[in-house]
C-alpha cells in the first residue's frame, strides 16, 4: 500500500511523532472508500455506557451485538471504529486486520449524578492487545474535574505514543463558566479544540459549533475582530484554524438523531470547511442496516466530492 501525496501532507504536520503514531495513523486515512483523501469517517459506540442498552440499541435491536457494529463499518467502507473495552474485546478476533480500531479508555454513565468526569475504563496495553490503531478520550473542559481529566489524558498520550499509538480526544465542554447552550457556541468549541491540540491529540472530536457566543470575554473579540461565525462552513473553518491553522485531524460528531437529508447537508458544510470528517454513531447504528449503509455511504460520497 503506497500512502498518498495527500495523507502524506497531513502525517507531515506531526512533526514530534514517531514512525509509529504515523503509521496508525496513515492506516486510519488509507482504510475504506476514504482511503487517500486525507478525510475520516469512524464509527463510535460508546453510548452504551453513556445512555444505557435499550436508548442506544432498541431502535435496531441488531445493534446489541459487538459483530454487527463491526460488520456495520466494514460493509460501509468506513475508517475505522471506535468503541470500548469490552465491546472492541467481543470481535477481535473474528475481525483482526480487517478494520482500524480505537479503545475509548474513559467513559461515564447516567446513573450517577451531576459529576461532569469520567472513569478510565482501559488501557494502553489493552489498546495494544487488541490491535488498536489508537486510543480515545473525553475531556470536559469547564468542568470542575476538568484538571484532573487533563492529566489522566497527558500521562496517557505519554505511554500511548511511546507505544506508537494514536490520541484521539473527544473535547467536550460543560460546567464552569460555560451555559448549557454554551456547550456548542463557536467560541467554546474553538476552544475546546485548541485545548484538546494544545494537549498533543492527534486527532480531536468535537461538535458542530453553533453561531452563538458564550463568553463575554471572547464575544468582544468575536465581533470587534468580524470572526465570520454565519453559517455552518464558516463556524467549522474557524474551528480548524483553532486546531493549529488546521495542522491537527478533526472530525465532527454527528450529534442528537436527526433525518438523513439534514445529516448529508450539515456534512455538505463541514466538507465546505475544511473539515477532515465526522464521527457518526447513533445516526447509523440505530438505523436499519439498509438505511445505515445509505446513509453513510452518502455521507462518505460527499468527503470523496461524489456528492
Amino acid at each position: 500500500m503506497r500512502v498518498t501525496p495527500a495523507v502524506k501532507k497531513i502525517l507531515s504536520y506531526y512533526e514530534s511523532e514517531n514512525p509509529g503514531v504515523k503509521s496508525n495513523l496513515a492506516r486510519l486515512m488509507m482504510q475504506g472508500r476514504l482511503a487517500g483523501t486525507g478525510k475520516l469517517v469512524i464509527l463510535p459506540v460508546d453510548q452504551g455506557y453513556e445512555h444505557g442498552p435499550a436508548r442506544s440499541f432498541a431502535a435496531n435491536p441488531a445493534a446489541y451485538d459487538p459483530h454487527y457494529l463491526y460488520e456495520l463499518a466494514l460493509e460501509a467502507g468506513l475508517s475505522g471504529y471506535a468503541a470500548p473495552l469490552g465491546s472492541l474485546e467481543a470481535g477481535a478476533d473474528t475481525y483482526a486486520g480487517e478494520l482500524p480500531l480505537i479503545l475509548k479508555v474513559n467513559s461515564a454513565n447516567s446513573l450517577s449524578k451531576g459529576v461532569a468526569d469520567q472513569a478510565v475504563t482501559g488501557s494502553v496495553r489493552d489498546a495494544l492487545r487488541l490491535g488498536c490503531v489508537g486510543i480515545g478520550f473525553t475531556m470536559y473542559p469547564g468542568s470542575d474535574y476538568n484538571y484532573g481529566m487533563m492529566e489522566e489524558l497527558r500521562e496517557l498520550t505519554l505511554e500511548a505514543k511511546s507505544h506508537g499509538l494514536a490520541t484521539v480526544v473527544w473535547s467536550y465542554p460543560r460546567g464552569g463558566m460555560v451555559t448549557k447552550t454554551g456547550e456548542t457556541a463557536i467560541d467554546i468549541v474553538a476552544y475546546a479544540a485548541h485545548m484538546a491540540a494544545l494537549m498533543g491529540a492527534n486527532i480531536i472530536k468535537v461538535k458542530p459549533p453553533t453561531d452563538a457566543l458564550d463568553l463575554e470575554a471572547a464575544k468582544k473579540v468575536y465581533e470587534d475582530k468580524q470572526i465570520p461565525r454565519a453559517t455552518l462552513s464558516e463556524r467549522i473553518a474557524h474551528v480548524m484554524q483553532a486546531s493549529f491553522a488546521g495542522r491537527r485531524l478533526v472530525v465532527f460528531s454527528g450529534g442528537e438523531a436527526k433525518g438523513a437529508d439534514a445529516l448529508v447537508e450539515e456534512i455538505k458544510q463541514i466538507k465546505a470547511g475544511g473539515g477532515s470528517g465526522s464521527i457518526v454513531g447513533r445516526n447509523a447504528f440505530q438505523r436499519p442496516k439498509a438505511e445505515a449503509l445509505d446513509l453513510l455511504g452518502k455521507i462518505v460520497d460527499v468527503y470523496r466530492g461524489d456528492a
